[in-house]
């Protein structure tokens, strides 16, 4: 048996801090400059002022594809120019609202539709779609927590140079 252990350099480690009163939040990244704002609508106990913490998921997932799809290109030799994603979540809010002890406190189904400026072929654009889906953390973290995803991706085609 051959065990294969992968270097500590590969980890990387991710460690927020966050202030808040009621449902709005201030999330600072240690190491970064940048701050995460968050919100609720008032449906929700909030103000609306900020995205909330569903809008920053879904956001999340369509951001590391994107740039998960760049490390996948580069990789391929794939060039890709722009990026138009469309998301459409249904989220059952019987658990979170009003404490049911029936249900799923989880995404029911995503439905992600991608349009990509590329000029790449559409075996190497399937191939690309599959393995931002492998390589994606946070498309995986949604597929292994047993959300149905359904990941379309269509080509818009670019003029080569």
């Amino acid at each position: 048996m051959t065990l294969t252990i992968r270097p500590k350099s590969t980890t990387a480690v991710f460690h927020l801090h966050s202030t808040g009163k009621g449902v709005s939040q201030l999330i600072e990244q240690e190491g970064s400059k940048h701050q995460i704002r968050v919100d609720a609508a008032p449906a929700f106990g909030g103000n609306d002022d900020y995205p909330s913490p569903i809008a920053y998921a879904l956001s999340a997932l369509i951001s590391c594809s994107q740039v998960t799809s760049q490390l996948v290109a580069k990789d391929l030799g794939i060039q890709l120019n722009g990026f138009e994603f469309d998301i459409k979540a249904e989220f059952d809010t019987a658990v979170l609202v009003q404490g049911s002890q029936e249900g799923n406190a989880n995404f029911e189904r995503i439905e992600i539709n991608a349009v990509v400026d590329t000029d790449s072929s559409s075996e190497e654009f399937e191939r690309l779609r599959v393995e931002t889906e492998r390589r994606c953390p946070v498309y995986q973290l949604y597929s292994r927590s047993g959300v149905a995803i359904t990941n379309r991706w269509s080509i818009r085609q670019i003029a080569s140079v």
